[in-house]
């Protein structure tokens, strides 16, 4: 149950750094983390990634509710055994409960980590947990999944029962 203790440092971490920038920054203000590369800034995002279906947040909400009910029964039915794979799963739903926390009490999500040398959406650290865990996936997926956890597989990473 590693991923356990996982999933909640990363939900206390985006949770802690959210409540730090609302106390600290008024909205829209920002200050230098490491200047000329990064700033936190207060924004709200009402929209996804890129602020995706702004304005929308109940169906992001619904949205992310059902990813984040597969991604569970994927850890807990042991659908993905290897590490790997599970440790994408375990990011992709710390991060979406991070921004599903938000939408559901605030009615946006809170963003604050801005490129200053680029022009790039404002993000949080659930978003990182996701485009991590994205990464993972993908990189599981395409160069692990058939060799470990495809049907038929029985290969057993030692931190998981048999499938039933």
């Amino acid at each position: 149950m590693w991923y356990v203790p996982l999933f909640l440092m990363l939900l206390a971490a985006d949770q802690a750094v959210k409540l730090w920038v609302v106390r600290h920054l008024a909205l829209y203000e920002s200050m230098p983390l490491l200047p000329g590369f990064l700033e936190l800034k207060y924004i709200r995002n009402t929209g996804g990634g890129w602020s995706v279906l702004s304005g929308h947040t109940w169906l992001l909400s619904l949205l992310t509710a059902a990813i984040m009910l597969v991604l569970l029964l994927l850890l807990l039915r042991r659908i993905v055994r290897h590490p790997l794979g599970r440790t994408a799963c375990v990011l992709l739903l710390a991060g979406g409960c991070g921004n599903l926390i938000d939408r559901l009490r605030l009615g946006y999500v809170v963003d604050m980590f801005n490129f200053q040398f680029i022009s790039y959406p404002v993000f949080n650290v659930a978003d990182i947990a996701v485009v991590t865990g994205m990464i993972l996936g993908a990189a599981y997926y395409l160069f692990l999944y058939e060799k470990h956890d495809a049907p038929g597989r029985g290969t057993d990473h030692g931190d998981s029962a048999p499938r039933r």
